[in-house]
């Protein structure tokens, strides 16, 4: 009760939508940001997608926002994303959704690489588990990756990221999709071709290269140049590593079919003995649904806005326990963990916040970047082109007490081994703002 009190107090400095408030940045793409809100009633953390509406009517983006609504109030389960509820203001769309705090199963595989076979089947089975039922509802997700999937703090696997996925009436006469889309990687050989597909044996191929990369900490088909890579994707032409077993070995193949019609069903997936072996089936709560299909129209053309209140014009402040759910470790706000291939980064620092700015401004500007500052916040464009496009940081200040301020730096573009490498070389520039304690500055001494 009491962090919900201190939630509140420290909201008259906030943006608010809603009974929500508006905090820390989680994630950015081409359609928005996905933010940290708290419901200021019960405190519930939830991840509030907030969608422009100018740059969804002009990037034509309405029946892809809709599809993806419509999508999430389908599915109800407890390995996918939960959607609590729709909100529309005049100018913006924001689809509150099930807060999950234990990151990206990317990150975990980037961390510490492969996972044990029988882990890998552990979040094998849920993934199954989630794409079955998404099919029993006629959904396809057409998009699944290790990003995709989330970990909450227990290690329950979760679904996200349902705006590439189609529904089954989207299926022409002849019963397939004839959109390519999704993540060349990842992709089913027959969605790179002209000729349709059908969405459950895509969504199977793409579970089969996540199951090989989180049993071999690589991808199965992996080439710089695109034509070689589709030629490998149509070819099947992988090789499981010694240390698979054989009968996991067995299976990845069959999921792996480049013939679409002679791939694994996951029925049978389901029935498989390697992928049966300590198997937990779903635990379903019981839950009302978040509102009718109808009424998904209702977004675009709300006549009940809900007000925003943009932030004041003052670094944002931070109570104890924000800040605590902002660092997970606060060690990370005094000194970096080292190995780790973070996407984002924090430091503490006494300096007023106008200074901080000025010195990443002035960090960041040799390095090869361009600044673009609005407020408390600031976004690091990178010149050149690296393996996923161009590296960007975002940066933001938060006041942690009067006299310090903390200072977050997140990848939002680009790759995450860059943005390692980019920050070892960026922090030697901050270092008389950045405030360490006193034990830190005595084992750098020692």
């Amino acid at each position: 009760m009491s962090s919900s009190r201190g939630a509140k107090k420290a909201g008259a400095a906030r943006m608010r939508v809603g009974k929500y408030e508006i905090g820390k940045t989680l994630g950015e793409g081409s359609f928005g940001k996905v933010k940290y809100g708290r419901h200021v009633e019960t405190g519930r953390s939830v991840a509030i997608k907030i969608i422009a509406r100018d740059h969804v009517l002009r990037h034509k983006m309405v029946d892809q926002i809709k599809r993806e609504i419509s999508t999430m109030k389908l599915i109800e389960h407890p390995n996918v994303i939960n959607l609590v509820e729709v909100m529309a203001s005049k100018t913006k769309i924001f689809l509150v959704l099930e807060y999950v705090d234990g990151g990206e199963l990317f990150d975990k595989i980037a961390q510490q690489g492969r996972l044990s076979e029988d882990e890998a089947r552990g979040y094998f089975q849920q993934l199954v588990n989630a794409v079955d039922y998404c099919h029993s509802r006629g959904v396809y997700h057409r998009d699944l990756k290790p990003e995709n999937l989330l970990l909450d703090s227990s290690g329950t696997l979760k679904v996200s990221d349902f705006g590439l996925s189609a529904l089954s009436q989207q299926q022409r006469e002849d019963g397939l999709l004839h959109t390519a889309c999704g993540t060349p990687n990842y992709v089913a050989p027959e969605v790179l071709t002209d000729r349709g597909y059908d969405g459950t044996t895509a969504d199977v191929w793409s579970c089969g290269v996540i199951l090989f990369v989180l049993m071999a900490g690589y991808l199965p088909f992996d080439e710089p140049n695109l034509p070689a890579l589709y030629r490998m994707i149509q070819n099947a032409d992988f090789t499981c590593p010694p240390w698979f077993s054989p009968e996991a070995t067995k299976l990845i193949k069959h999921i792996l079919e480049p013939n679409p019609s002679k791939r694994i069903t996951v029925p049978k997936i389901l029935k498989n003995t390697w992928f049966r072996k300590g198997y937990k089936a779903p635990n379903f709560e019981k839950e009302a649904n978040v509102m009718n299909l109808d009424d998904v129209d209702a977004v675009f053309n709300s006549t009940e806005e809900n007000l925003v209140t943009e932030k004041k014009e003052k670094p944002e402040s931070l109570n104890a326990f924000e800040l605590i759910s902002k660092t997970q470790n606060l060690e990370n706000l005094f000194e970096k963990q080292k190995g780790l291939f973070h996407r984002e980064t924090s430091f503490a620092s006494k300096c007023p916040p106008n200074e901080i700015m000025s010195k990443i401004e002035q960090a960041a500007k040799p390095l090869g970047f361009n600044v673009h500052k609005r407020n408390y916040k600031m976004k690091l464009q990178g010149d050149e082109t690296g393996r996923k496009g161009h590296l960007a940081v975002a940066t933001e200040v938060f006041e942690v007490a009067p006299s310090l301020h903390m200072v977050e730096l997140r990848k939002v573009g680009g790759d995450t081994l860059e943005f390692h490498k980019f920050y070892k070389n960026f922090s030697t520039g901050l270092e008389d703002i950045v405030w360490t304690t006193e034990q830190n500055q005595d084992e750098k001494k020692s």
